[in-house]
């Protein structure tokens, strides 16, 4: 038996194949090579050429080392270390001392292959320093963060089969496992996040779509299990009706475990396995049960009531054709009822009938 957890959840661009373009200097932008959202990049492909006056004045001290003490000094590594600190390629560091000139633009390179998801950059635009140039995601492995309710979190484990369909594209699932559980909860929507990574070689999968997991949660093996619709919730109790022979039934309560997906419940207490249980018409077997409960209830308060009191009572005997040695009265649908004096049936309201005895 095994819970299944059906929630909704979307896709994401993958935190560990995400990568930002974020300047270590101030200045200007002379060129762009990428200015497209949405645009393929290769890493070390060619994205800004920026002008900095900071870069201007630390190349001329890194030429300025290389000429005076030779470049295994330990000023010439200095001044190349700071070039290094800026975030100026190393490449472009070894083209500065072997043609021994001062560039007056930078070139910034893609730091790893992917597509360009945010640029916030133009040409001509001042940088500053720290300012986030653009966001390079590598879309061909994504996550699907899904948000699980908190009465099913505990079911949910790192490992557990979960498929996912997307909504513009159902009857097409994907398949996967649970890679991570968050560790905190959604204080607003009383939730956890649960994260499925796929693989996303044909870039089906696009960040921001929605879609619809099913997770194969807790799983439990050799288990007794009932029909999930046969079990009468009653506020603090659970009962099933089992059936004993013909026509006759007996209410039990039961413990429940597991609720399973099937409609399938685990029962820990009150069933063996092989026994019958009711799955259908079982709320006519309690009400009926009930009201029998309730007319053995009123028959027995009149019985009490007709009995002679024991401490100076008296009983007022029949006479004629109405002693008890003699007629009773009963009801033909309810034979069970067995009065000594004319009426009306408590069940049926139907008029007594005499019989002899």
């Amino acid at each position: 038996i095994w819970r299944r957890i059906r929630t909704v959840g979307q896709v994401e661009v993958a935190e560990d194949r995400l990568a930002v373009v974020n300047l270590r200097f101030s200045g200007w932008v002379e060129r762009i090579y990428v200015d497209e959202t949405g645009i393929e990049v290769r890493q070390g492909q060619p994205l800004i050429d920026v002008y900095s006056p900071e870069l201007v004045s630390a190349q001329e001290e890194y030429l300025l080392a290389l000429r005076t003490s030779g470049p295994k000094s330990a000023l010439a590594k200095s001044a190349r270390r700071r070039l290094e600190l800026y975030g100026v390629p190393a490449w472009q560091i070894d083209r500065i001392r072997d043609k021994r000139e001062v560039r007056r633009t930078i070139t910034v390179t893609s730091p790893r292959d992917g597509y360009v998801v945010h640029k916030n950059v133009v040409a001509g635009a001042r940088i500053m320093a720290g300012a986030d140039v653009y966001r390079i995601a590598d879309l061909s492995r994504v996550w699907v963060e899904g948000e699980v309710y908190e009465f099913d979190a505990p079911f949910v484990r790192v490992g557990a089969e979960a498929v996912v369909e997307l909504t513009f594209q159902p009857g097409h699932p994907r398949r996967g496992k649970v890679s991570y559980i968050y560790p905190t909860l959604n204080q607003k929507s009383r939730t956890l996040r649960v994260r499925i990574e796929l693989d996303n070689p044909d870039l089906g999968l696009k960040p921001g779509m929605f879609a619809t997991l099913d997770i194969r949660a807790a799983e439990k093996k050799d288990v007794l299990y009932i029909p999930t619709e046969a079990i009468i919730h009653s506020g603090r109790r659970e009962i099933v009706f089992v059936a004993l022979d013909l026509g006759r039934y007996e209410a039990r309560e039961i413990a429940t475990g597991l609720v399973g997906a099937q409609y399938r419940t685990e029962v820990v207490a009150g069933l063996r396995e092989g026994e019958r249980v009711v799955t259908s018409g079982q709320f006519l077997l309690d009400s009926e049960s009930q009201l029998q409960e309730a007319v053995q209830k009123m028959i027995a308060e009149r019985l009490h009531a007709k009995q002679p009191r024991p401490e100076g009572g008296t009983v007022q005997e029949a006479s004629g054709s109405e002693k008890a040695g003699d007629t009773y009265w009963t009801c033909s649908m309810h034979p069970q009822i067995v009065e000594d004096e004319p009426g009306t049936c408590p069940i049926c309201g139907m008029d007594l009938v005499p019989r002899k005895r």
